[in-house]
């Protein structure tokens, strides 16, 4: 028996329209060739019961899921041990199967008669009968396929390009009198000129019909081959432009969706079918995934599965097919039958066991329930014609009842909370001082320190708030005086008198008036004169934030000692006023001074006549003693004339003082007073005698690059554009962008790093967040654009802060002077401005690869041509959509390289 004979057995022992979409399936998307012959009823015995979700080369996200998932729902196309290969060449005999069982004329084919095709024009005995019937039916021109110039290789084999399949796919529509009117219209596109002349007007109708689209750069390419996902993408989109009725396919109406069932009306007929965990959703406005949850009853759908087992679910229409009336309740009748009152009298509707019966907040409650003269909204079907009755809610009347749900708004003055229950639904209630009771964890709140967004028990009698517990709350804040602080608790008292104790989170934040980075030794528990504060405590009711609202204390900056009596420990200032205060010390008084830990025994040594002092006191009780060493604060005035500076300090008092002897200034050799702008910070530290600044160290942050990083020795040496410099990083702290701490093993060289600087010495390290891809779009007027990275995920920047865009080593600041063909990597500076720099590219011809080195050698036009490029590790490798490996190069491929610090990171396959 002929191998021609023998490929034919399993069509005709296998029948079925599914099966043999399936056997068709499987030699079009397996890579199939005439050997096939005996494996097919193997094939076909296992690829039947593959189901939607198991192509596990076809990811979720992945662009063509959803058409890929839809024809393989309809049987049209199928993989083979789950794998799909999405990215894999499709030939000519391979396409025009495909296009045969979208026409569904598969079946149609002769496989009993011999096969008669000219003997230069090759194509694989599988597929002989298919073409034949291609011609037949006029999916295929004789005249333009067997042309002498296109039988010079086996035409079957033949990868098929990107125009071809733009006049398969026209034909298999029947639009070739479309064709033939557009056949003198250009494109559109940059590469016009390399589209065939006999193919311009497919592409232009394919186009129209928002069939195909360009590629990167306004191509579209019309000899690139066309991938396996491309080619289901376009068959899937077509479907909408044909009348026939696909196998396993239904529309229509849902009727209901509950408990894994969807149940689908059209003409009269319902069709339940079974929602499983590879169920695929999706609607037709878009090609991403879809939940369950997104799909709402009485919306227009289509469902693909054999079976009645949903495999693929598109929803097409949104817009629910419901009405809703109003009216006054009257009764429930027998024979489910619910009748309102209207101007003339009563008015009757029909319900059936479907039909869901809520009150006012969403809860189910049964038809005998209702309330007569409450106002119910009814819902009604209208795409059977019988105007079913689908839902009865009650929107006013009595309630009362006890539920969960979340917090919406509060309204202090109305006095109303309006919740969102479990059910979802939003209803509005007031409550009555005096009856109404709000709680947390057995603690009685104030409407005022209820918060939105807390989860809450709720009971609702005669339509007024009784109770509200939060069971689950979000952030909160209570105020009172701190009276006592300790590493892990803070004890306040509140208005009413009474003390409470919150237990602290870790590192919480301090917020102090006209003080920079507050710190909790900053902060005054006094029992008499502690600080007024703001707690805000976390759904754990721990302190998450302290912010001092008030202070009962004085404050000395800079006061200079005019006497100190140890017996009495009476301490005797002068403030910057020239005002005398008495204050005294004792053993809760914090004592400090750079460099040591003084005691009241020791003190007395210090405070000799004339020595600056920091003072806090409450009354004339010392808080804290602080001898002055430095001052830190902002740089606000310079006066030439008098040679003096005005430094504000943190604590919000002003110091005027000489001109300081030196300035320190990351940078800069021998600063002098003129390289401090005003508004800088400093750090003023001082002489021995307390009234000359020795060295004045301005506050910087700078960006820098990383060089080089040597975690065994704690050194980073970091490139800016003063030169080179190293940095001892065994002190200092290193985070990320969101202010975590990191190790030095997580810099990298080419990184950008900001650091602070006091003066010349650093304080601390931040890694930069660098953001690289292609532009997907960019909003010159939003300032905004939205960055595609090589990893998948699109990012959105916002440029408010200013931008600056580096080219060829040149600054622009304009969005404008960005395209959706740019790649780019994105930073933010110090200063809060955007860094958006352009990758530089190259075009090149591929040449090979070499694996020992990871590169790249393309080939050279000319001896001075760079041409051996270094890989990145995670370079991305495509042509169009498709995702490539670089084994899958060819020589003389036409390649765009794009480069990241000489680093390839992307290649585009032309």
């Amino acid at each position: 028996m002929s191998a021609q004979k023998r490929s034919k057995r399993p069509l005709k022992a296998y029948s079925t329209k599914a099966v043999s979409a399936v056997m068709a399936g499987t030699m079009i998307f397996s890579g199939a060739s005439a050997v096939f012959a005996d494996t097919a009823a193997t094939t076909a015995a296992t690829t039947t019961t593959q189901s939607v979700g198991i192509f596990s080369d076809v990811k979720t996200g992945f662009w063509a899921e959803k058409h890929i998932y839809k024809l393989a729902s309809q049987g049209i196309v199928v993989g083979n041990n789950g794998l799909f290969r999405p990215g894999d060449s499709v030939t000519q005999q391979e396409a025009v199967l495909m296009a045969l069982r979208f026409m569904k004329l598969q079946d149609k084919v002769d496989t009993s008669s011999a096969v008669a095709l000219p003997t230069d024009f090759k194509v694989s005995n599988y597929y002989k009968d298919y073409v034949v019937l291609a011609f037949q039916q006029g999916l295929l021109d004789k005249t333009t396929e067997m042309s002498p110039d296109n039988l010079k290789t086996s035409w079957g084999e033949r990868k098929a390009s990107r125009e071809w399949i733009a006049e398969l796919l026209i034909r298999a529509l029947g639009k070739s009198a479309d064709a033939t009117v557009a056949a003198s219209k250009p494109t559109g596109f940059a590469d016009d000129s390399k589209v065939s002349a006999n193919k311009r007007g497919y592409i232009n109708v394919a186009v129209d019909l928002k069939l195909a689209n360009g590629l990167d750069g306004n191509r579209f390419d019309p000899q690139g081959a066309v991938t396996r996902a491309q080619l289901a993408t376009f068959f899937s989109r077509a479907e909408a432009h044909n009348t026939l009725e696909y196998d396993n396919t239904y529309t229509g109406t849902i009727s209901q969706l509950k408990d894994g069932k969807l149940t689908v009306f059209n003409n009269g007929k319902s069709s339940t079918y079974t929602l499983g965990a590879s169920t695929a959703y999706y609607t037709s406005a878009s090609e991403s995934r879809i939940n369950l949850s997104d799909i709402q009853p009485y919306t227009k759908v289509t469902v693909i599965g054999a079976t009645y087992n949903a495999a693929y679910v598109e929803v097409t229409d949104p817009t629910q097919q419901v009405e809703s009336l109003s009216g006054s309740f009257a009764m429930v009748a027998p024979g489910n039958k619910l009748w309102l009152k209207s101007a003339t009298g009563f008015t009757e509707y029909y319900y059936d066991e479907t039909t869901t019966f809520v009150d006012a907040s969403g809860t189910p409650i049964e038809p005998a329930s209702l309330v007569a003269d409450s106002v119910v909204t009814l819902q009604r079907e209208t795409y059977s014609g019988s105007h079913r009755v689908v839902n009865v809610q009650v929107t006013s009347g009595v309630v009362n009842k006890t539920t969960t749900g979340t917090i919406q708004s509060i309204d202090l003055t109305g006095k109303r909370i309006t919740f969102k229950n479990a059910a979802g639904t939003v209803e509005t209630f007031k409550w009555e001082d005096g009856t109404s009771l709000f709680t947390y964890q057995a603690s009685v709140l104030q409407p005022a320190e209820l918060k939105t967004g807390s989860a809450v028990k709720y009971t609702v009698k005669e339509n007024v708030i009784r109770s509200v517990e939060v069971t689950e709350g979000v952030e909160r804040t209570v105020q009172g005086v701190l009276t006592e602080l300790t590493s892990s608790t803070v004890v306040y008292k509140k208005e009413d008198g009474t003390r409470e104790v919150k237990l602290l989170a870790t590192k919480p934040s301090i917020v102090i008036p006209n003080m920079n980075s507050a710190v909790a030794d900053d902060l005054i528990a006094d029992t008499v004169g502690g600080d007024k504060i703001q707690l805000t405590l976390n759904s754990s009711d721990q302190v998450i934030k302290i912010e001092v609202l008030s202070r009962q204390i004085e404050q000395y900056s800079g006061a200079t000692v005019i006497d100190y009596n140890t017996k009495t420990q009476l301490l005797t200032v002068m403030d910057t006023n020239k005002k005398a205060h008495v204050v005294q010390l004792d053993e809760k008084t914090k004592l400090l001074i750079e460099g040591a830990l003084p005691n009241l025994t020791n003190i007395g040594t210090k405070l000799i006549e004339n020595r600056k002092v920091n003072v806090k006191a409450i009354g004339q009780r010392a808080l804290s003693l602080e001898i002055v060493t430095k001052y830190e604060g902002t740089l606000t005035a310079v006066n030439t004339s008098s040679r003096t500076i005005v430094l504000k300090l943190n604590d919000g008092q002003t110091l005027t003082m000489p001109y300081p002897q030196l300035i320190d200034l990351f940078g800069k050799n021998s600063p002098t007073l003129s390289d401090v702008p005003v508004g800088s910070n400093v750090t003023a530290s001082l002489t021995t005698g307390q009234d000359i600044i020795a060295v004045l160290k301005v506050k910087t942050a700078l960006q820098v690059e990383a060089a080089t990083v040597n975690a065994g020795t704690n050194r980073l040496s970091v490139k800016w554009s003063g030169g080179t410099s190293e940095i001892n990083t065994a002190v200092l702290p290193i985070t990320n962008e969101a202010g975590e701490s990191i190790k030095l093993t997580a810099v990298k060289s080419g990184d950008f790093l900001n650091v602070t600087f006091d003066g010349s010495t650093p304080l601390a390290i931040q890694l930069v967040k660098l953001t690289t891809g292609q532009i997907s779009s960019v909003d010159a007027a939003a300032n905004s654009l939205v960055v595609k990275e090589y990893a998948g995920a699109a990012q959105n920047f916002a440029v408010s802060g200013g931008v600056r865009i580096i080219r060829d080593g040149a600054t622009t600041t304009a969005l404008s002077n960005l395209t959706t063909a740019d790649r780019v990597e994105i930073r933010k500076d110090t200063d809060g401005a955007t860094v958006i720099r352009v990758l530089p590219q190259l075009t090149r011809s591929f040449s090979r690869y070499d694996s020992t080195t990871n590169s790249l050698v393309t080939k050279r036009a000319n001896l001075n041509d760079k041409y051996q490029f270094t890989l990145a590790s995670n370079v991305y490798i495509h042509q169009g959509d498709t995702t490539l490996s670089v084994q899958s190069l060819k020589e003389n491929d036409n390649i765009i390289m794009y480069f990241n610090n000489d680093i390839v990171v992307e290649i585009v396959k032309q």
